[in-house]
């Protein structure tokens, strides 16, 4: 296996970039040409029903099923035209991944030949088996129909010879499976949420859309050494591994010149992805050593995650181009930086105005300040729901340190927004709102600049950071479906925009000026939500302690954050703005525990067969080579010169046998405490066994491994190392 490890390392050495074919053409002339978007519909569909189809997609009316015929048919024609020969209904199961089923247009034309055929029937909904994906109980073997139905708001693509059709999937009983069906609701919940407060400012508001633009981060690693690492080929992460002398403390690879191989991967990358449709900007260096990122133009949030999901999907596929493979996992690499998927999100009308963006006049940045403090509101009331929004067994290990934000949420927000905000709770109403002759009412609000975008500071240890125009939702992990954490914010906002309208009319109702009431009741917000503004040093001991008198949620254990999916509050909440039953939310919560359990019990059982297959033989075979060494010492030298000589040797024999035997005993022991948990019935408390006894141990037992690996011969060492694993590329 040694032989392996050298092996891989200088085939690793000699690769070269990989020719990338540009295309001829530019890329806003490629851009989505594997994509049935607006243009391919006013092509290959008839008028009125292209325009029914609009309707659908811009103005959420519901889908005639009378259409469906004719917009397969057109689909096919354009999907046949590209070389598509198969079609599948793509969807998000409760897998973290998508999954698909591939059929040919092809059936029997009755004369015992083949033609080509799409329905309408097929392009609107199909029958996956629903009780082979995560489920939480709700579909069982024998009862395993689902439904995959279309969501005509994603347009459909084609990846290779497949015509891919964005689907939500439920269950035969309504109950939804996947991540787009809640998240279609979460969307349509805040749309109709915030246009109703819109319309305090603006009566012309019809429609106000969710804002998603996400940055990816991500390791890229040569094959060779991945093969080589059966913990990064089983788990996504390395289960063992001392720090390299160098990591990232030089703070040199950051924004640093792309190395040759990764730049070519980026150029197919880049490429493949505006056929998609995807709109990429960005690539760069990330902070560790083969650490890198890239970034698209925002899109329309249920879009968005659509494109990332497809985006983390062609990621895998070019790399193996390459020679390389793409680490997705939240810490991949333990001691440097990990990866998280930055959700920048915001809410835009469709008259234009932004809604999280400052404005020219001072009603504009009242309907500003009425956004930003609901939006508050809104996280200090469900801060642990969406701490479990973004909570999994990967990206526990990044939460807290390395620049990824702590396992606390709260928010920044710049001194020059807390200013204002600190001056409308400390002024009187009387104050703040004064008649101005012909101007009418003038507010005393403090001048917003529109270049605040440039004026807020960057905390990289908030969670959720508000950065000029957007919030910025930093605690997301990178393998994670955006999705999970744009279902607990866009309906928290929803139920709190709800309550703000209420809060408001009812002043209203009383008497008081339609202004005067919105301040009246935006001051008493901003003194309910103060608990989640922070914006010191949220890696801070201080901020812990601070934290837990404010009331967050400080817990740290996975298993325990997901309880607040069933809080009462968060039920009431979902319920309330039609987004999940208690009944899904139970469920999910099945699968979320079932899922932590499994990938804590795939690391035990890696590690464990890392330990026993690799450590321990070959630190054994360096004690053996050691204690020859001491014997022949004491035949070639006097008794007392040879013990003086050997006493070195004699100390690394000792100790790789106190660390062998700690390693083994452990081992055991982890086998055992795996045994006792795999018996609780219960998900939870399966998963709280696997946290509080299953995981300390793999640490334990990480540390005697990563200690021998300093102790050992080099040339003895079967594992690539973090120097080889970081520095190759």
């Amino acid at each position: 296996m040694s032989k392996l490890r050298f092996r891989v390392v200088e085939t690793a050495f000699k690769k070269k970039p990989v020719a990338v074919a540009v295309p001829a053409e530019r890329p806003s002339e490629y851009f989505a040409k594997y994509v049935f978007n607006k243009e391919k519909m006013f092509r290959y569909l008839p008028s009125k029903v292209y325009a029914k189809l609009i309707d659908v997609i811009d103005n959420g009316a519901p889908l005639d099923r009378s259409i469906a015929d004719e917009v397969a048919a057109g689909m096919k024609k354009w999907a046949l035209e590209m070389g598509a020969t198969h079609y599948t209904h793509w969807f998000h199961p409760l897998t973290e991944g998508t999954a698909e089923k591939h059929d040919a247009f092809v059936e029997h034309d009755g004369k015992g030949g083949m033609m080509e055929e799409f329905t309408g029937k097929l392009l609107v909904q199909q029958e996956p088996d629903a009780s082979s994906f995560p489920n939480g109980g709700i579909r069982n073997t024998f009862e395993a129909r689902g439904y995959s139905a279309w969501d005509p708001s994603s347009p459909a693509f084609i990846v290779d010879d497949t015509l891919c059709i964005p689907t939500i999937f439920i269950a035969y009983t309504g109950e939804s499976l996947d991540y787009k069906a809640p998240l279609l609701k979460a969307l349509r919940a805040v749309d109709k949420a915030a246009v109703d407060v819109c319309r305090y400012f603006n009566p012309d508001v019809k429609k106000v859309v969710a804002y998603l633009g996400w940055e990816q981060e991500y390791f890229l690693i040569d094959e060779g050494l991945y093969a080589a690492r059966p913990d990064l080929l089983m788990t996504g992460r390395t289960l063992t591994g001392h720090d390299s002398a160098k990591n990232q403390q030089l703070e040199d690879h950051y924004f640093g010149a792309i190395p040759p191989r990764v730049a070519a991967f980026m150029k197919e990358l880049e490429i493949e992805a505006l056929k998609l449709g995807i709109p990429v900007k960005t690539r760069h260096n990330e902070v560790a050593p083969n650490q890198f990122g890239l970034a698209p133009i925002f899109e329309e949030c249920n879009l968005a995650v659509d494109h990332n999901m497809l985006i983390m999907a062609l990621m895998r596929k070019v790399a193996r181009n390459h020679g390389f493979r793409v680490l997705l996992h939240e810490k991949p690499f333990k001691g440097v930086n990990g990866s998280g998927k930055h959700n920048n999100w915001s809410l835009g009308t469709d008259t234009g105005i932004l809604l999280h963006a400052p404005g020219k006049l001072p009603e504009d940045n009242l309907r500003f300040i009425t956004f930003v403090v609901n939006t508050l509101m809104a996280v200090y009331k469900h801060n642990g729901l969406l701490k479990a929004s973004i909570s999994s067994a990967t990206n526990a290990h990044r939460l807290g340190a390395n620049e990824a934000p702590p396992a606390i949420i709260s928010s920044f927000l710049g001194k020059q927004l807390s200013q204002v905000l600190e001056h409308i709770e400390e002024s009187t109403k009387d104050n703040l709102i004064s008649l101005s002759g012909k101007q009418g009412m003038k507010l005393d609000i403090p001048q917003i600049p529109e270049l605040m975008i440039d004026n807020t500071d960057r905390n990289r240890t908030s969670p959720f950071a508000f950065t000029g125009n957007r919030f910025e939702f930093r605690a997301v992990g990178s393998e994670a479906n955006c999705a999970s954490a744009m279902i607990a914010l866009n309906s928290a906002l929803a139920e709190q925009l709800v309550e703000f309208k209420k809060d408001v009319d009812k002043l209203i109702g009383k008497g008081e000026p339609k202004i005067s009431a919105i301040l009246d009741v935006i001051r008493k917000y901003i003194r309910i939500c103060k608990p989640i503004h922070f914006d010191g040093n949220g890696y801070s001991d201080e901020w812990k302690a601070e934290a837990k008198k404010r009331g967050l949620d400080c817990e740290t254990s996975v298993p325990l954050i997901f309880d607040n999916y069933l809080k009462p509050e968060s039920i009431r909440m979902f319920e309330s703005v039609g987004v999940m039953t208690q009944k899904e939310l139970e469920a999910r919560n099945e699968v979320k525990w079932e899922t932590y359990t499994k990938k804590i019990q795939i690391e035990a059982r890696v590690l464990g067969d890392l330990a026993m297959n690799h450590i321990i033989p070959v630190a054994t075979q360096y004690q053996t080579d050691l204690i020859d060494n001491v014997y022949k010492m004491k035949d070639l030298f006097p008794a007392e010169k040879a013990a003086k000589l050997s006493a070195k040797n004699l100390e690394l024999i000792e100790e790789i046998a106190d660390r062998t035997t700690f390693i083994k005993e452990h081992v055991d022991a982890m086998i055992e405490a795996r045994k006792v948990a795999n018996k609780i019935e219960c998900e939870r408390d399966k998963a709280i066994a696997y946290h509080d006894n299953i995981v300390p141990m793999m640490e334990e037992i990480r540390y005697h491994i990563d200690k021998l690996e300093l102790i050992v011969d080099n040339q003895m060492w079967t594992l690539p190392k973090y120097r080889e694993l970081l520095f190759i590329r």
